[in-house]
């Protein structure tokens, strides 16, 4: 059995301690913001942080990180209230989403170790991929949620996603009056 901490969490796996920590997080915690991309560790889409560093999750196994604490995408705030979320989504970098997880998890661990990252900072830390080409506006939603957690920027965090399921049943005609 494998212990470790996961989101503030304690955890206890009951796998070969040479499973990749991805398919862990993935297939045993339903932790499935943590995205398979490559699995060779050159893409980033798995990155997580452990113990402060940023980590490609399919190049480490459970055993390796006995005792480590790891957070994943879903650590960071659920609510969206996490700084780079809000800069993220107010600059409007994500296309399709996918590499997005990883990202964010790479440019936390840059932001809680450099608050003020300059553009060679970012793209040294940055490494991973993203086929929709992001990287202009990544860069400058890096710099602005460095801004927030400084306090020189403010920004109000967005909406929850879906819809309210009383208001949509408002706007849709009954049955009967559709022609």
């Amino acid at each position: 059995m494998t212990r470790f901490t996961v989101n503030n969490q304690p955890v206890a796996y009951h796998m070969d301690p040479d499973t990749p920590l991805l398919w862990a997080l993935r297939d045993a915690s339903n932790l499935t913001g943590t995205k398979y991309g490559c699995g060779t560790g050159d893409c980033g889409a798995c990155t997580v942080e452990i113990d402060g560093s940023a980590v490609q999750s399919c190049q480490v196994t459970i055993g390796a990180i006995e005792g480590a604490f790891v957070t994943t995408i879903e650590g960071l705030s659920r609510d969206r209230s996490n700084p780079l979320q809000q800069a993220m989504i107010a600059n409007n970098v994500s296309q399709c989403g996918f590499c997005m997880p990883g990202i964010i998890m790479a440019a936390s661990v840059l932001l809680k170790n450099n608050p003020s990252p300059d553009d060679k900072d970012i793209e040294k830390a940055i490494t991973n991929l993203c086929r929709c080409g992001i990287y202009p506006r990544l860069t400058d939603a890096i710099k602005r949620a460095g801004a927030i957690m400084r306090g020189d920027e403010r920004i109000a965090p967005s909406a929850r996603p879906g819809i309210d399921a009383f208001q949509a049943a408002k706007s849709v005609p009954a049955l009967s009056d559709r022609q």
